[in-house]
């Protein structure tokens, strides 16, 4: 009997994302099951997931499936899809949850975590995700930046905090650094708002991280859509660290200069993108606060249009 057992693991929506943290877990040890697209899916099957890194280029064996029905005897479930597909997600895998099972939301947003709780008889955390990586090809994901992870339940839950400091030392082991923080909102605020001031201006202007901060106007721009999304926050009612914030934010460009975002990859390959969760949900909520956002309803306006352009051409 092996003295400290791997958990087993399903990543749903086993995309970039999914196949990053899931091949890390899987190259460590842990049995893990990627569902995902068919494409994916079928390359995994034949050949492993190729999870090629910074450090490292392998071929990790996994099991595959297409079916949300694989997260059957999972003890913890990667909830890896688009936001706006969340609340179906939640719904498929309901009635295949092991008993006990711990939910871990990895996706772009502020809200996925809560909404999943209302649908999913489980332990549901959010963790906010820093890493760079994309699908080069069928069961193929390049890293090209960080890796890591913050992790935290429900404000004041204790089951909670106790599922995220065992979920944090299964990634720890797995090499992933994972942060637990007992105000988990206000770090998915802050990544929030670094995803509202890259996603969008990247996929408008098709510029890496890297080239896009070198801009004043790109720097000016972010630096406006920061400050609509902090008073957004704090209107909210969110225990946000704004010391530095900026920096911070125009930080990332150094540390994933090659970096595409999400949004841009999915402009690129004529998908709907995750805007709503990100400048559209400032705006949102900013409306409905009493707060003006003029520069993220912009920018949300305008990728809306880029995304109804690249389905188009696409289809």
């Amino acid at each position: 009997m092996t003295a400290n057992p791997w958990p087993k693991v399903a990543v749903l929506g086993a995309g970039a994302v999914g196949c990053y943290f899931g091949g890390m877990l899987a190259r460590a040890g842990a049995p893990v099951t990627l569902i995902g697209r068919p494409a994916h899916v079928a390359a995994f099957q034949l050949e492993g997931l190729l999870l090629d890194t910074l450090q490292f280029k392998a071929r990790v064996p996994v099991d595959a499936s297409t079916d949300a029905s694989a997260v059957a005897g999972a003890a913890l479930v990667l909830v890896c899809v688009k936001s706006g597909d969340t609340d179906a997600a939640a719904k498929s895998v309901a009635p295949h949850l092991a008993p006990g099972a711990t939910i871990v939301s990895l996706q772009n947003g502020v809200d996925n975590a809560a909404r999943m709780r209302q649908l999913v008889d489980a332990e549901v955390l959010a963790a906010v995700v820093y890493v760079g990586c994309q699908m080069a090809g069928p069961g193929h994901v390049r890293h090209t930046g960080r890796g890591d992870l913050v992790i935290g339940g429900r404000a004041g839950a204790d089951e909670g905090a106790r599922r995220a400091a065992s979920v944090a030392a299964v990634f720890e082991r797995a090499g992933v650094p994972c942060k637990v923080s007992s105000n988990v909102d206000g770090e998915l605020w802050t990544k929030l708002i670094i995803n509202c001031a890259y996603n969008a201006a990247c996929a408008l202007s098709r510029l890496q991280y890297g080239p896009m901060v070198a801009s004043a106007w790109a720097r000016e721009l972010m630096a406006q859509v920061v400050d609509e999304a902090v008073t957004v926050a704090r209107a909210e009612g969110v225990a946000l660290d704004t010391d530095g914030l900026l920096e911070r934010v125009l930080s990332i460009g150094a540390a994933m200069p090659a970096q595409l975002s999400s949004t841009a990859q999915d402009i690129g390959l004529g998908k709907a993108t995750e805007i709503d969760a990100l400048n559209g949900y400032v705006a949102r909520r900013g409306a409905e606060l009493g707060v003006p956002t003029p520069v993220n309803r912009t920018l949300y306006a305008l990728v809306k249009l880029r995304e109804l352009a690249a389905v188009k051409e696409a289809s």
